[in-house]
This record gives structure tokens, C-alpha cells and sequence, in this order.
């Protein structure tokens, strides 16, 4: 046996079902092992649309997503998904095949040390460099990925390595080998207790659940935290939801630029459950939250509970664990929240949808507007399908009219907010979910960052629907930049045929000019047994325009 069939076999025992990739220098010898394993080979046009296969399979299920490029400008490439993947907290394996490893500084093809740079974004990065230790170097990789707070990992595989020959008895690993995120631990007691006296005592609780939480597989105990407490919960904007379903005490999302219902600030007890600290939640200072609010944080890593500023209390543990310690607290002194309070924060979160349902019908005197393409796709959309959200002004529109809908059934970009990793997303998420309708929401810029990935959907029989909504501009920057400065600066673009150029890479291209089309033509694309490009032409404006 080789190092490269080595490190495939522990893919495979770990159930990658797959492993995104762009062929080139340092790759041959995986390449070889991959095709006498289970694991599929899924090759893209470009290393940034491998990475993000990676990262959104993480983002989906909850176990690692594995991408396999080459060396230097590739592994450079590759590192758009790392970055969103370590600033998300996803799951992903990155693996770089190099140049050999004996010849590394001597000037041969592609020479360059991939290690260093990867380093910064990722909780674990070596080179594969000692052949009995393969198998141990790549455990310790997945147990980085799916532990604590999780993340990317990386692993550079030289090619006189990846060939060298190594006995299979010095590679065995003790099982389980697992893929999976895995966080465990309770909270102590007492922590759990003043959480839950605090609750008793607030007249305006809010909680807010994050990444952390679904990574948790909280879904099940914050349904049932929910029902017994009322309490009104929100999460951040991109954060990976597990709502299960409709509830009516889950007010979708806050930290949007766009703004929202006003509930942060007038909070006097936050509850982060499985939340990162950033601008997202004001970065818990005033007027973001008010000076007496008391904070608690709960999180799985033990660093992340205490970024930024301190909490009245830390909580670390499993966020889906304390959370259920702290339903049953709640449960003991038979806590609810009070009515009144979630009727406000009900009555505010419909004000403000209502002011851009308002804008909507102001901008639509003009044509479709993106309020049109989410209002379509949430009366076409089941909670079976899975909805990828990839753009800004249109992501704002979906996040401020589809509160009701259950975020454990999307995904958008991640904390770091980029744009462009929609469609390969899209083509990760039918690997993942084969059985399920898959939609993609984008608008007309981020779609075309990687548009050449239709052709490996058609060629690959990965099917989805693309919905684009065309405004002809970068439009959450062209309208911060009119409300500024009177006029977009370099946020313009072009008119395009993307039902054509669909059609140019073997896919189905649609085009939507009336607001009647929208629905019959989005049913007809999530119908098709191809990848289906539904190009709409909106007028340019976002919820707060």
C-alpha cells in the first residue's frame, strides 16, 4: 500500500461520499487511490468552487467536506472556501498535492510551501512527511475539524510521499473513525441555576442561537426550549439555522445591513447560544445592547466564549446539552415568558417587514423587484428543499420576508459574508441531499464568480434550480453608495443572457419578465432532470432602499 491510498481509505472509513477537485501537478497518486474506493470524484472548473463544495458539505451535514487541489497558485485558489469555512466555523479538509517534498526549495515545478500560508485560517495544517504516521496525521486533522468550535484543517500530500510504499499493519488506527461533528459536555449546575433565576427575573428575554448550536444538533431541544418558554429567539444573519419548523417565537434574523425590528437594544437578558462575538450582535456594547442587559454566553470552545468582551456568564459545554439543563431548570420553576413581551417583539418584527413589503410596492411600479423572487420561492418552496441564499440585496429580501420559514432549511454565504460561493453550493448540496429539490437563490454578480460550474453540473447529472435575480449591479453596494453619494460608483454592470449562457454549458435556461411567470417557471425548474437556470430581470433596490 501507498501514503495516497492510505489517506483514501481513511476518507473512507470516515464516509466522505465525495471529494470536490481540480486535476494538476501532485494530484496523480490520490487520483489513482480514489478510483478504487467508494468515494466520488467531483471535478470542477476552478479551486475556489472545489473549496466551497467543500465547506457548504461541511455547512449541510455536519461532518467533513474533503477538497483535493494542487500546488501554489491552486492551493491559493483553494483558500476562498478555507477562509469562509474558518470564519463560519465549518468542517472542511483541504488537501494539497505538491511538488516532492525532497525537491521542496530546490526550484523545481510549482515549488512552494503550502503550510505556512494556510496556517492563520485553520485549526490544524502539517504536511503529510513521515509514511507510517499517514493515517494518525490524517485522524488528527478530523478530530481539529470536528471538535470545540469546528473548522478547516489542511493537509499538504507531497508526491514522493503520496507513492512511497508503507506496511499496512504500521498504519492501523483504533476505531471508531468518525467525520462527524462531535461536541459533548454539560454545564455545571450552578451555572445552569442563576441562567435560569435570571430568566425568571427578566422582563425581556431574548435568545439568540447560532452555528454553534446547529453544529450542537440542538434542533429537538430548542423546539422544545420554545414550547415551553416562549421566549423570543433570533439568530444572527448567515449563521447556519436549526429551527426545525414554524414557530411563533422564532423572529428570524438580526445584524442585517439592511437593519430590523428593534430587539437587541431593549433586551435585559441575551442568551447566546452557540454564537460567535462579532458586529452581528452590536459586539454586546451600547446603544447595540443596553448597559444593564445581562449577557450569557454558551459555547462548546472554551477561547470562543470569551472573545471580544466578557459575559455576566460563561457557560461552556455543548450548546444543545446546556440548553436542554436549562429547559429543565426552566421546567422546575415553571418559567414562561410573558405574552406581553413576545406580542411586542412580534408586533415589531412585522413592522418592519411590513416597511419593506412597502418599498417593494414602491420599487415594483417599475418591474419585478427581489421582494417578487422571494415571495415566489416561499410559496413554491416545501420544507423539503433546501435553499442555498447567495447575494446581497436579494439575501437581504430573503432574510427580512421569509422569517416564518424554517432557517434549518437554507444556508447562505456564513459569517464572513462573500458572494460567489452559491453554485457550487448548489452542486454540494444535491451531492449531500440527492433526494431532495435543491434552489439556489442568487443575484446576477455573485452567480457569475462561477458561472463555468454549469457545465460540471450538466456533464456531472447534478440537477438544481438557479434562480438570478438581475439587477444589473453589485446592488447592496450600488444602493449604499446612492443613498452617499447620489450615485453607484464602479457597482454597475452590464445587460447579460444567463438563460443563454445556461444553455451554452448543457444546462436549461429560463427567462422571467412577468411577475405571473415567476411561479409556474420556478416549479417548472425545480421539475427538471437538469440543471435549470431561471434568469430574472429585476428592478434594482433593496428592503431599505
Amino acid at each position: 500500500m501507498n501514503v495516497a491510498e492510505a489517506v483514501v481509505r481513511q476518507l473512507e472509513a470516515r464516509q466522505v461520499p465525495f471529494v470536490a477537485t481540480l486535476n494538476g501537478h501532485g494530484l496523480d497518486p490520490l487520483y489513482l487511490a480514489f478510483r478504487r474506493s467508494s468515494i466520488r470524484v467531483v471535478d470542477v472548473r476552478n479551486e475556489q468552487a472545489a473549496s466551497y463544495m467543500a465547506e457548504v458539505a461541511g455547512r449541510l451535514s455536519r461532518r467533513v467536506g474533503v477538497c483535493a487541489v494542487s500546488g501554489a497558485v491552486a492551493h491559493v485558489n483553494a483558500l476562498s472556501g478555507v477562509l469562509n469555512a474558518w470564519f463560519d466555523g465549518a468542517p472542511m479538509l483541504l488537501i494539497t498535492g505538491t511538488t516532492p517534498l525532497a525537491s521542496l526549495g530546490w526550484g523545481d515545478f510549482q515549488d512552494f510551501d503550502p503550510v505556512p500560508v494556510t496556517a492563520p485560517i485553520t485549526k490544524y495544517a502539517r504536511w503529510i512527511d513521515i509514511p507510517r504516521r499517514a493515517a494518525q496525521i490524517v485522524h488528527e486533522a478530523f478530530a481539529a475539524a470536528t471538535t470545540g468550535r469546528p473548522g478547516p484543517v489542511h493537509l499538504a500530500l507531497p508526491l514522493d510521499v503520496a507513492g512511497a510504499s508503507v506496511p499496512e499493519q504500521e498504519l492501523v488506527l483504533r476505531g471508531p473513525l468518525s467525520g462527524a461533528v462531535e461536541l459533548t459536555g454539560a454545564a455545571e449546575e450552578g451555572l445552569v441555576e442563576r441562567a435560569a433565576s435570571w430568566l425568571q427575573q427578566a422582563q425581556r428575554p431574548l435568545l439568540v442561537v447560532g452555528s454553534g448550536l446547529y453544529y450542537a444538533r440542538g434542533e429537538g431541544v430548542l423546539k422544545a426550549f420554545l414550547d415551553e418558554t416562549q421566549v423570543p429567539t433570533v439568530m444572527p444573519i448567515w449563521d447556519r439555522g436549526c429551527v426545525p419548523e414554524p414557530h411563533d417565537a422564532f423572529l428570524g434574523v438580526i445584524g442585517a445591513l439592511t437593519g430590523g425590528p428593534r430587539l437587541l437594544p431593549d433586551a435585559d437578558l441575551i442568551i447566546l447560544a452557540g454564537v460567535d462575538f462579532d458586529y452581528r450582535i452590536g459586539q454586546l456594547q451600547p446603544p447595540n445592547v443596553s448597559p444593564q442587559a445581562r449577557i450569557v454566553r454558551i459555547h462548546a470552545d472554551p477561547h470562543s466564549v470569551r472573545t471580544g468582551v466578557p459575559a455576566d456568564l460563561e457557560i461552556v459545554g455543548s450548546p444543545a446539552t446546556v440548553l436542554g439543563q436549562l429547559l429543565e431548570a426552566c421546567r422546575e420553576r415553571r418559567y414562561r415568558c410573558s405574552g406581553d413581551w413576545l406580542g411586542e417583539a412580534r408586533r415589531r418584527r412585522e413592522e418592519h417587514r411590513r416597511r419593506c413589503l412597502a418599498t417593494a410596492h414602491r420599487l415594483g411600479r417599475h418591474g419585478i423587484t427581489g421582494c417578487d423572487v422571494v415571495q415566489a420561492i416561499h410559496e413554491v418552496a416545501t420544507d423539503e428543499t433546501v435553499i442555498l441564499v447567495d447575494g446581497g440585496n436579494i439575501g437581504q429580501w430573503f432574510h427580512h420576508l421569509m422569517p416564518d420559514r424554517c432557517p434549518g432549511h437554507w444556508i447562505s454565504c456564513g459569517r464572513s459574508g462573500v458572494v460567489g460561493w452559491g453554485l457550487p453550493g448548489a452542486l454540494a448540496a444535491r451531492l449531500v441531499f440527492p433526494d431532495r429539490p435543491v434552489l439556489l437563490l442568487s443575484g446576477d454578480g455573485s452567480f457569475t464568480f462561477t458561472v463555468a460550474e454549469l457545465e460540471c453540473a450538466a456533464r456531472q447529472g447534478l440537477p438544481f434550480a438557479a434562480v438570478v435575480a438581475d439587477d444589473r449591479r453589485w446592488g447592496i453596494t450600488a444602493s449604499s453608495q446612492v443613498s452617499r453619494y447620489g450615485e453607484p460608483l464602479y457597482s454597475t454592470l452590464g445587460p447579460t443572457r444567463l438563460d443563454r449562457v445556461a444553455e451554452g454549458f448543457g444546462c436549461a435556461g429560463l427567462r422571467v419578465e412577468r411577475r405571473e411567470e415567476l411561479i409556474p417557471q420556478l416549479r417548472a425548474a425545480l421539475a427538471a432532470d437538469r440543471p435549470t437556470v431561471l434568469h430574472v430581470p429585476i428592478v434594482p433596490g433593496g428592503p431599505q432602499d
